[in-house]
């Protein structure tokens, strides 16, 4: 049994990849949860199994341990996938300790009402509905770990919850309303030593990002850096630290908590 264990959605690449190395590397034992297939409503690749391999094998070098990482295919919007997830991870380790929700998507470049529902819908369903997914899959197995508890709950936000980004309206919808989840999980899960928190990044060096640059028809990611204080784009393992932190013991004071991983964007 590990010390501590996470589920980890959105774990083949970008923020997600990075939060699973992370998580490896701060002692975790993870699984690693990805639906690693295209989605036909959007108009960019998800993710391939290639993917999720390099993200094991990446974490089983950095622990040396083959037992600390496994992979597991599920999509977001399949809560009953996702309670098999937890499940086997329950079932390998003795135990869940965290539930990490890091998979997104995005689409746009048009404004709303030209937007195909399809897209619309797909937005909507992984970035906020793959949280909510991941909340009724996640927290019940939380909530039956012996007193005194400390699960935790964590969710990928965006600076696009609190901007209005033009023609990307389903994305900061999708967003804000992670945001407000979190801020009612953590008052429902008061008193119970579970917490809730997301992070709330700025551009990111990640898939989602360069897609976003084509949809704006920037010459590439690296356009966004200026509209950010500190100049920059950020890393994804910022983002992963950040999420590391509030997944930890020194965190235990922080519920509801969003916070800003975004180089000043949202000043």
């Amino acid at each position: 049994m590990s010390a501590r264990v996470a589920v980890v959605t959105g774990a083949a690449r970008g923020i997600g990849a990075a939060t699973t190395l992370a998580l490896i590397t701060d002692g975790w034992s993870v699984l690693a949860v990805d639906c690693v297939t295209d989605d036909s409503t959007l108009p960019y690749p998800m993710a391939t199994e290639a993917d999720l391999d390099d993200v094991v094998a990446r974490g089983r070098v950095l622990t040396g341990d083959s037992e600390r990482i496994h992979r597991y295919r599920a999509d977001v919007r399949d809560t009953d996938g996702l309670e098999a997830a937890v499940d086997a991870a329950r079932q390998r380790w003795g135990r869940i300790d965290a539930g990490i929700a890091c998979a997104g998507v995005i689409a746009g470049g048009v404004p709303l009402w030209e937007m195909p529902e399809a897209q619309e819908k797909a937005v909507l369903d992984i970035n906020l509905g793959g949280v909510i997914s991941l909340a009724r899959a996640v927290i019940p197995t939380l909530l039956r770990q012996p007193e005194p508890r400390s699960g935790r709950f964590l969710a990928v936000a965006s600076a696009a919850a609190t901007k209005g980004l033009p023609m990307l309206a389903a994305y900061c919808a999708a967003k804000a309303g992670v945001a407000g989840l979190i801020r009612a999980l953590a008052v429902e899960l008061g008193g119970t030593g579970i917490t809730a928190n997301a992070v709330s990044p700025g551009s990111t060096d990640t898939p989602i990002l360069a897609e976003s640059a084509r949809l704006y028809d920037l010459s590439g990611p690296t356009a966004f850096a200026a509209q950010q204080p500190i100049g920059r784009l950020l890393d994804p393992r910022e983002i992963a630290a950040a999420l590391v932190f509030l997944a930890s013991p020194a965190a235990s004071g922080v519920t509801g908590a969003v916070l800003p991983v975004d180089g000043g964007l949202a000043l």
